[in-house]
């Protein structure tokens, strides 16, 4: 934190200290939310082998955060505005604390999904209103490193999460060699509930700091409080400079009042064009964002590596490298995010994801040209009562492929399925990996567990009829494991996806999100706009397995390269530079660009 303010005039220390004070506590908002994110990567493997859970039940567990972040995503706009930023941030901390124990403590499917769930909402809740705060609280000058921090704190949750996860995997891998089943049951069972409850004490730190930062000055100024919003602007800035913010401030007010007095209705409509234009921009970057396939290939990235030719020990170890990149190069971001600007540094993100990705793409594709589908010898296997288990290994792999291209290979095998209108994918198991489980597909796993559930899956499907359909083979798809060379070139060009995403989108996505939209419409405007992310990023995770499935990885990847030339476009021609100006600037360029048309 620079100790000077945007106009050149030194900080007191007392200033200093709790600019820097702020900062960590937003921080912590982007820890908790990297932990929400990244958590359960390394806890579902244990909660999948000890809670008895059935597979429909656990996507559930897994999915109930997104939905919960879903529903809070759509309120917290409306919340931040109704009681204020600073007492919505105390709120979601208190949530993120109550849900840890409900979560580590559960002994049955509800209390687990109640936990995520209200997991869900405190992460949605954060993602709008931390950022909302940093904005209208940071000088110009240091928004952009102060927002960058809560997206370096998000990576670094995520870090944690799978560091614990493969601390957790390494112990388990000893108590294995003993060959005392027993030990090796009960430590997975206190396995995922360690890795939650070593995500709370960042939680109850988050929320005592909360209580100790002060209201946001431009939601005190707009609820009508003129005094206690100069008195928040001088907790951080020189008194040169908050006069100066505060004159600013009256005037985007007063020039909104002579609008309305002269007649111009609607004046907080978002069909005005001054607000549509950054809100379309901030909507298409959110968008974009998540169609880089950033959360996909962060939530399979040790899968993505098994199918590339790593072993199981190097595959987790290259996601806690990826991640360590991610944490690494987005501290870098932080630095320059100030210096070089928004645009330069998503132009030369999102161009570096484009090769990244096209490169991923051409190395898988060239394996994935040999698959052979064995869906007529897998169908024959279906049971009567409609179900089907299937150790696969080098012996089954040859009898099933029948394929000369295949054979002495080891390969993996990945099952499409459906009942009805409902379509699911196995996990892809590997001929050569000894202690895999074998498949097991059932009707339970293909048809969701209720209505609710079946909307989101298909709003299209018929559940009663899928509950009687017959178990369907529509694809087993057997690929030739490639070399354990192949496998660290897809980990190397992931690791330059994730730098490039870091030091671009990842940095900026958060600036952008709370820079564009005016102060009249920025809290409701992020709600809206963060739903349109986190959308696109569920209709990717519906997607991605059942594409990658049929089609390969490498038809994934090309399509996430291509969405990401919309990024590339957008950020590189249609945003503004924002670096630098404050927010009444930035609504005053809008204004001037609607006025010019």
């Amino acid at each position: 934190m620079t100790a000077e303010t945007a106009i050149g005039t030194p900080l007191d220390d007392k200033k200093i200290f709790y600019n820097r004070f702020l900062l960590i506590v937003a921080g912590l908002g982007g820890l908790l939310y990297g932990v929400d994110v990244g958590i359960i990567a390394g806890a579902l493997p244990y909660l999948e082998a000890t809670s008895g859970l059935n597979a429909g039940q656990l996507s559930i567990v897994v999915a109930a955060v997104l939905l919960g972040s879903v529903i809070s995503t759509l309120f917290a706009g409306l919340l931040a505005d109704w009681m204020g930023r600073k007492s919505l941030m105390t709120l979601s901390g208190v949530m993120f604390v109550i849900s840890i124990p409900m979560i580590a403590l559960a002994h049955g499917y509800g209390p687990l999904v109640f936990g995520r769930l209200l997991q869900g909402v405190s992460a949605g809740l954060i993602g709008v209103v931390v950022p909302l705060y940093l904005a209208e609280c940071l000088t110009a000058a240091n928004r952009g490193k102060g927002t960058g921090i809560f997206q370096w704190l998000l990576t670094l949750g995520i870090a944690i999460a799978a560091l614990v996860g493969f601390f957790f995997s390494l112990r388990l891998a000893q108590i294995v060699k003993t060959g005392d089943l027993q030990v090796a049951y009960n430590f997975k069972d206190s396995a995922w509930r360690g890795i939650f409850w070593v995500s709370l004490p960042p939680g109850i730190l988050f929320v005592i700091g909360s209580l100790m930062l002060g209201e946001s000055p431009r939601w005190l100024f707009r609820r009508g409080k003129k005094d206690a919003a100069y008195a928040s602007l001088l907790r951080s800035r020189t008194t040169e400079q908050a006069d100066l913010e505060l004159k600013e401030m009256q005037e985007v007010a007063i020039a909104e009042k002579a609008k309305s007095a002269a007649g111009t209705k609607g004046t907080d409509s978002l069909l005005r064009r001054k607000y549509v234009i950054p809100f379309v921009l901030a909507c298409i970057i959110l968008a974009c964002n998540q169609a880089t396939g950033i959360n996909s290939i962060i939530a399979y990235n040790a899968n993505i590596l098994l199918q590339s030719g790593l072993s199981d020990f190097y595959a987790h170890l290259g996601y806690v490298i990826f991640t360590c990149v991610n944490f690494t190069v987005t501290a870098i971001g932080v630095a320059l995010v100030d210096r070089k600007g928004r645009k330069f540094l998503l132009g030369i993100g999102t161009a570096g994801i484009i090769v990244s990705l096209i490169c991923t793409a051409a190395i898988f594709l060239r394996t994935e040209k040999q698959r052979v589908d064995a869906k007529a010898s897998v169908q024959a296997m279906v049971t009567a009562d409609q179900k089907l288990t299937l150790h696969y290994d080098s012996e089954s792999a040859s009898r099933l492929s029948g394929d000369n291209r295949v054979s002495g290979r080891a390969t993996s095998l990945v099952v499409i399925y459906s009942c009805g209108d409902f379509r699911a994918a196995s996990a892809a198991v590997r001929s050569d990996d000894l202690a895999a489980k074998p498949i097991e597909i059932t009707r339970d796993g293909c048809v969701p567990a209720n209505k609710v559930v079946a909307f989101f899956s298909n709003p299209f499907g018929d559940l009663d009829a899928s509950r009687s359909a017959p178990l369907k083979i529509e694809n087993a798809l057997i690929t030739p494991v490639p070399s354990a060379t192949n496998g660290w070139m897809v980990a190397i060009t992931l690791f330059v996806f994730m730098a490039f995403f870091a030091i671009g989108p990842g940095v900026c996505v958060w600036l952008a999100l709370s820079e564009l939209m005016p102060t009249r419409i920025r809290s409701n405007g992020m709600s809206i706009a963060l739903l349109l992310n986190q959308a696109v990023s569920t209709a990717i995770a519906a997607v991605f397995l059942p594409t990658v499935g049929k089609y390969g990885y490498s038809t994934m990847f090309f399509g996430f390269a291509a969405c990401t030339v919309i990024y590339f476009v957008t950020a590189t021609w249609f945003l503004p530079e924002t670096k630098g100006k404050t927010l009444e600037e930035i609504e005053a360029h809008f204004e001037g660009a609607a006025t010019a048309k």
